[in-house]
């Protein structure tokens, strides 16, 4: 079992940067990789950016050069990755997700808003 935890979104202007953060606790080596969604209204939740455990990344093309993933640490007592978001939209206004994939089984977060204003 794995639990995450998400903060760091807020109210930011465009142009803005946030950098969101997810806890994990549990089981948290077995995460084979982690990742970040985001479901906006009227939207259908779409993959922003993931990381595997050996430091692959993978980024939505619409958040290229503007989002950094952080990567998975070996060190258990660093459990936390990392959506540092720069250059903000109001199109990346959504509610952004956690998701952690322990040997197939995914563990999801309750998520945090983000807003971006015009």
């Amino acid at each position: 079992q794995v639990q995450l935890v998400e903060s760091g979104g807020g109210l930011v202007q465009a142009g803005g940067s946030l950098r969101l953060s997810c806890a994990a606790s549990g089981s948290i080596f077995s995460i084979n990789a982690m990742g970040w969604y985001r479901l906006a209204p009227g939207k259908q939740r779409e993959l922003v950016a993931s990381v595997t455990r050996g430091g692959f990344t993978n980024y939505v093309d619409s958040v290229k050069g503007r989002f950094t993933i952080s990567s998975i640490s070996r060190d258990n007592a660093k459990n936390t990755v990392y959506l540092q978001m720069n250059s903000l939209k109001p199109e990346d206004t959504a509610v952004y997700y956690c998701k952690a994939d322990v040997y197939g089984i995914d563990y999801w977060g309750k998520g945090t808003l983000v807003t971006v204003s015009s």
